[in-house]
């Protein structure tokens, strides 16, 4: 495989995206109840704690649902650039991604504003629940609450490797120059190494899901998204292969070409397609980079 990074011209085929997503725990360490468990049995203070919910709602729970959503569909759509959470997106799937943040973005503050609605009902009802454990000063104003949930999404110009303005003489620049190209170029190669991690990760799973005759059926299953799971790798590949690297654009080529017409029924039924798709799939699992996966 071919790891040399064509680095000139990713600033132009690709920026930084980063999701921030901060929400509501309405959870709550009750000391009083934490001091009595431990003297109960004897045991020193601060060994066990009582962590309470102080709402425990369908509202809440559905904010949860779709932070998590949210979080995955971003990261599935980018590729890991820094550890401050940035993530790398390419051009070509910009509108994509930004068409699936905005909507996920609308739903996040549809369901906050329904929650904080109902914030005050269910703060009575939670009272019911929580016993001589309720304590209503623990609970925020539903304006205070608001202020807890917030979603953004930024993006920005991918920094080109020779693009350093700052007047700190001749020899510091060089030095800076090469220390940014160095980080740049490792921060490329991983960004690529991760579609090859989720492609090792998902063909892995359906050879395994497939790994089993007729008369072996009981207890076998698999979801219909067996395959749905490696075609979508397969067009990230397609669209983030910033190297141009011949051997991912030929194994994603491969992959699409064997399992475009799969579908996963057919291959609970069809012994014989479930061998020829486990044999293709294992050739492409022998064929892949070892990245210690």
């Amino acid at each position: 495989m071919n790891n040399t990074i064509s680095t000139p011209s990713i600033s132009s085929s690709a920026m930084l995206s980063e999701l921030v997503i901060s929400q509501w725990s309405a959870r709550k360490l009750d000391k009083t109840a934490s001091r009595d468990i431990t003297a109960k049995n004897y045991a020193e203070d601060g060994i066990a704690n009582v962590n309470k919910k102080l709402l425990d709602c369908e509202q809440l729970k559905a904010i949860q649902k779709i932070v998590g959503a949210t979080r995955n569909t971003h990261y599935s759509m980018t590729m890991p650039w820094s550890d401050s959470g940035l993530r790398l997106l390419t051009t070509k799937n910009y509108f994509s991604h930004q068409q699936e943040m905005t909507g996920m973005t609308q739903e996040f503050m549809r369901l906050v504003d329904s929650f904080l609605y109902d914030y005050e009902w269910e703060i009575n009802k939670t009272q019911a629940k929580l016993g001589m454990m309720f304590d209503r000063s623990e609970y925020p104003t539903a304006e205070q609450i608001r202020g807890k949930f917030r979603i953004g999404l930024s993006y920005m110009p991918l920094p080109d490797v020779g693009d350093f303005r700052i007047d700190i003489g001749n020899e510091a620049n060089e030095q800076l120059r090469s220390h940014y190209e160095t980080y740049y170029e490792e921060k490329l190669t991983e960004s690529m190494n991760d579609l090859w991690v989720r492609l090792h990760k998902v063909c892995k799973n359906m050879s395994e899901r497939l790994n089993y005759k007729d008369h072996e059926r009981s207890g076998k299953t698999f979801t219909n998204t067996l395959v749905s799971n490696v075609l979508d790798v397969v067009e990230l590949m397609k669209t983030c292969n910033l190297t141009d690297d011949p051997e991912m654009d030929r194994v994603a080529r491969k992959l699409e070409n064997n399992l475009h017409m799969v579908e996963p029924q057919d291959l609970r039924d069809d012994e014989k397609l479930r061998e020829v798709t486990k044999k293709n799939i294992d050739e492409v699992l022998a064929s892949l980079p070892s990245l210690d996966i």
